[in-house]
């Protein structure tokens, strides 16, 4: 598949990377990492200007979409960028809450959807499918819990806990709180969410890895050993070029899925989706194993700020459900054409 964003969606991209580069996003994600949130909290507000919350909302509830192809344009520059928060739990939410207006529970939608679309709050989600564990149940103002037939606003959170990512605080939602919708459209709006879910991890997942790369190939670049680059060596290039392939092989499958997913085939989009989630995990997982091999001693600090893509890309891999499971879903999707 050979997918190419349009000029709108390339300026889009482009406008994103200049604001988040602005930001110092690592120093947010550092400080977010040690319980000081207000530098992340200023970089939310600017994806929220930004419109990036407003992509999985219709119109009637101050939202443009849903946009799944500009959806995953976004996340890739918030993967690029080690933006801290949930961001995909966020976007995640916001399709729910639309799916359910869609299927004639409005309610939850009016009074939950401005503050988010807007970038005034966030929201954190967990789903029954996927694990009990909620990313910045601390920090988000919106706590939501689906499955088993039921949407419910949670009453608040427990157990934080540091997961590998120091950036990425997960928590236990408490049982109970206000249910929201029920029966056959809390389903259908849970699978709808873990859908926006999978597309915008593996859209981040390809963001960390082009940034793993091309922080590595800077670094080569500029190390030298026997007097020259380390960067010249033949080993290091077919290294680094493994590399690429894996995240330019993983790029259409990324965007092909988020096609597939505007395109309102559920079936195609299970596949691509899983397929998309798989293999940009694993590219952004390859990335930093060679980014951690190539900077040597360097790499294993956690002052130098690769480690913040470095760790990122370990947590994506398994987030909303590990290879196993995404593998899974191809290979029942493929036996059902």
């Amino acid at each position: 598949m050979r997918f190419l964003l349009d000029d709108e969606q390339r300026a889009f991209a482009r406008s994103l990377d200049g604001m988040l580069t602005a930001a110092d996003t690592p120093a947010a994600a550092r400080a977010w990492a040690a319980g000081e949130h207000a530098p992340g909290l200023a970089v939310w507000r600017r994806l929220g200007e930004a419109g990036v919350f407003t992509l999985a909302a219709p119109e009637e509830y101050e939202g443009v979409g849903p946009l799944p192809v500009e959806t995953a344009v976004a996340f890739v520059e918030v993967g690029r960028h080690a933006v801290p928060g949930p961001a995909v739990e966020t976007v995640a939410t916001v399709a729910l809450l639309s799916r359910l207006a869609e299927l004639g529970v409005p309610e939850p939608a009016k009074r939950l959807l401005p503050a988010l679309v807007g970038g005034g709050t966030s929201a954190t989600l967990t789903l029954t499918d996927t694990g009990p564990h909620a990313l910045d149940a601390d920090t988000a103002g919106v706590l939501l819990a689906a499955g088993d037939g039921q949407v419910r606003l949670a009453p608040g959170h427990a157990d934080i806990q540091a997961s590998l990512d120091p950036a990425r605080r997960l928590g236990r939602l408490l049982p109970d709180g206000e249910v929201l919708a029920s029966g056959d459209a809390a389903d259908a709006a849970a699978r709808w969410a873990l859908d926006w879910a999978a597309l915008a991890t593996a859209a981040q997942s390809l963001g960390v890895g082009y940034a793993l790369l091309d922080r590595t190939v800077a670094y080569v670049k500029g190390r030298t050993q026997f007097g020259v680059p380390v960067g010249s060596f033949q080993a290091v290039k077919h290294r680094l070029a493994d590399v690429l392939v894996r995240l330019e092989f993983a790029r259409p499958l990324v965007f092909g899925a988020a096609v597939s997913l505007r395109g309102g085939d559920r079936s195609a989009a299970e596949v691509d989706l899983a397929a998309a989630k798989v293999t940009a995990g694993e590219a952004a997982h390859d990335a930093a194993r060679a980014a951690l091999q190539l900077h040597g001693a360097l790499g294993y600090t956690a002052e130098y700020d690769l480690s913040l893509w470095l760790l990122k890309a370990r947590e994506l891999r398994g987030a909303w459900g590990g290879p196993g499971t995404w593998r899974g879903r191809v290979v029942r999707g493929a036996g059902s054409v």
